[in-house]
């Protein structure tokens, strides 16, 4: 080992605290950057090998009722490659052991084999016997919060026909990794299921022999999605066609296309910060060591060294720091990353995960840090290596000062002695000072980063389902039914207050924009559901036109005034062209609302409710509940306050890791920087 390799050791050791609060810093960077890049490349490896191993489908298209032979002209469609049809239904089931109601999503599988697409993943049990009678698959996030098994029974009620089923088997599909109900924003495991049974049990329940509501399609890659949609729509249209969506309007691909985009904003802000303020730390140490080091950089070069082996000296323990914080940071990453992972296969319900840590992403922290703390000491180093020998044996000439502002205006004789040499540093000398600062805010903001998801939550929490929603029950019926329907449920023991509304699936178009979505018309001087705008303030529906949420206007490119052809996807499927009136604030989904009595004139089907809001005594909601579960053309019933708690206990789920990563980073930081700002 060569001698100024000795010293750079020597060096090295006698700043060890300073050299590991860098190091640390740098780890935190590198292992945030390890841990979201690697989580990142993780699911989506993971994702895309499920999605072609299962068959996901490109295109979904919902359908009132349409004859078997339909799905040959849809196959017929350029680009389209495989077309699959299939029965789906809304239902409600019994548990033996749980006494509130449960909202399933009832889908039909072929009598015999496989399906086509969208195949399932087994957890537990078999698949459905061939033509077997009264068995069915359930979703495995509702049957771990409910511990079933293969072997207990359910009853199922669709369309107002109940059955008891065998569970034969837990399942996972492509199409609900996310399993959450329309209308919500996370999953209920407990309310909410996915259940598959025979087609022709379905059928039979829907009266829909030898016809269908739903048809997948597999595309042909280079096929325009748009054309293809357009093309469906068209062929499905006599037939009740509800609207063909692709990939990125499934809700469970959307909602996890989502995440990914936020990890990959986490992967690049986060360690940008971390990098940045080693870069600053180590400028700063490595000046206040090399103006304490002049003689042995002159002592080096009189020996014969020249300005380049001295720049590689300090280079040298640049980056020894820099390894440390590597070793460190990738091991922290490589860990985080299998704990982030983890919550997210249980968030999705991935049935498996590939976490792999590619050398790439260990490589592209390595040479970002490294680079960061070279740029961040380079100008020092050079500008020290190039100085002459004999001007570096000389002391170096005396900094020239002046009278601080504290001191021209005569504030020093109130401050101690030691308050006005801190004052003096940080007057003199305001770019170190500035970056300390902001180092420390870039610390802080990190920590607050995490608690500001909290409050966000909070915050959306109050709004929605606190301010803009009063009722404490809202049930939806199997199809639309007479107003009169609501006063049938006033007579309920407990309920004190009941409203109608109604729920009219839509594909709202402005210019080239078209978003799917519903308009929620709400009956006039009602109080349980009323949005609230911009400021917070209710908004009272006009008689006619239409409200939209600030989202929603938004992707349509829409404000107060505009016009919007809106196409009815039920009943008589009219077109109409509407004004927007007003904006409302929507932290959730992409709301239009419009009053009742002008919805139900502009679709010209009478005084009709497709559900109502209830508000019901604390005690009686369990029973309640009971009761619209018993009554057959209510298809579903929500607690409000069920739905707020099951929200939280997703959130805590998702977000308590990630705090508690936060907050830690967040320590790091401020201790680098406190701490080589203390020994400077």
């Amino acid at each position: 080992m060569r001698a100024i390799h000795r010293k750079a050791l020597r060096d090295l050791w006698l700043m060890r605290g300073q050299a590991i609060a860098i190091a640390l810093v740098i780890a935190s960077g590198i292992a945030m950057l390890v841990m979201s890049q690697a989580t990142l490349e993780s699911l989506r490896d993971t994702s895309t090998r499920l999605f072609a191993d299962h068959r996901f489908s490109d295109v979904w298209a919902q359908v009132k009722r349409a004859p078997e032979p339909v799905a040959a002209r849809l196959a017929e469609i350029a680009g389209v490659s495989e077309v699959e049809t299939r029965i789906v239904a809304g239902g409600k089931l019994q548990l033996p052991d749980f006494g509130e109601p449960v909202e399933a999503l009832v889908q039909s599988l072929p009598d015999t084999g496989a399906p086509l697409q969208n195949r399932l993943y087994l957890r537990a049990g078999r698949m459905l016997a061939p033509f077997a009678h009264g068995e069915v698959l359930v979703s495995d996030g509702f049957a771990q919060a409910h511990r079933l098994k293969p072997g207990d029974r359910l009853r199922a009620t669709v369309y107002g026909r109940s059955q008891w089923f065998t569970i034969v088997g837990i399942a996972v599909s492509p199409e609900y990794l996310n399993q959450i109900k329309p209308g919500s924003m996370f999953p209920d495991y407990q309310r909410y299921a996915i259940v598959w049974a025979h087609r022709r049990a379905l059928e039979a329940a829907l009266d829909m022999n030898g016809a269908f509501n739903q048809a997948t399609l597999r595309l042909a890659p280079g096929t325009s999605e748009r054309d293809v949609i357009d093309t469906v729509d068209r062929i499905l249209a006599r037939y009740g066609g509800r609207g063909a969506t692709g990939r990125m309007d499934q809700l469970s691909y959307r909602f996890l296309h989502e995440e990914f985009k936020q990890l990959g904003t986490m992967a690049r802000l986060f360690p940008a910060i971390f990098l940045g303020v080693a870069a600053f730390l180590l400028n700063v140490v490595f000046k206040r060591l090399i103006s304490m080091q002049r003689d042995q950089v002159a002592i080096l070069k009189a020996f014969g060294y020249g300005t380049h082996h001295v720049a590689l000296h300090y280079g040298l323990i640049v980056t020894l720091i820099c390894l440390l914080g590597t070793l460190i940071g990738v091991a922290l990453g490589a860990w985080l990353g299998t704990l982030l992972a983890g919550v997210y296969q249980l968030h999705f319900r991935f049935p498996f995960l590939d976490f792999v840590l590619g050398w790439p992403v260990v490589a592209i922290g390595a040479g970002v840090s490294l680079g960061a703390a070279l740029l961040g000491t380079g100008w020092a180093v050079y500008a020290a290596a190039g100085e002459p020998v004999a001007q570096a044996m000389r002391p170096p000439a005396p900094e020239h000062f002046r009278r601080t502002l504290g001191e021209r205006l005569g504030l020093m004789r109130w401050l101690s002695q030691p308050t006005r040499i801190i004052w003096r540093q940080l007057e003199r000398r305001p770019g170190k000072a500035l970056m300390s600062v902001l180092g420390l805010g870039f610390a802080g903001g990190i920590v607050m980063m995490a608690n500001f998801q909290i409050s966000a939550i909070d915050r959306m929490i109050e709004v929605e389902f606190r301010l803009a929603r009063q009722h404490d029950i809202s049930a939806a019926f199997i199809e639309a039914a007479p107003r009169r329907a609501a006063d049938e449920l006033r007579a309920l023991p407990g309920v004190r207050q009941v409203e109608g509304v109604r729920n009219v699936a839509v594909r709202l178009r402005h210019e080239n924009h078209a978003v799917l979505t519903a308009i929620e018309g709400l009956p006039e001087g009602g109080t349980l559901r009323r949005p609230v705008d911009t400021e917070l303030r209710h908004v009272q529906l006009p008689p006619q036109g239409l409200v939209l949420g600030d989202y929603l206007a938004r992707r349509l490119r829409l404000g107060v005034g505009d016009a919007v052809w809106v196409e009815v996807l039920e009943g008589r499927q009219k077109q109409l062209q509407l004004p927007v009136v007003a904006l409302t604030r929507e932290y959730t989904g992409m709301s239009a609302y419009m009053d009742l009595q002008a919805l139900n004139r502009a679709l010209g089907d009478g005084d009709v409710i497709s559900g109502v809001l209830l508000t019901v005594d604390q005690d009686a909601q369990r029973q309640v509940l009971h009761q619209l579960d018993r009554r057959p053309h209510v298809v579903g019933a929500d607690s409000r306050l069920a739905a707020i708690r099951s929200f939280y206990a997703t959130v805590a789920e998702m977000t308590g890791v990630y705090t508690w990563i936060a907050v830690l980073m967040g320590a790091v930081v401020n201790f680098g920087v406190v701490y080589n700002s203390a020994r400077i």
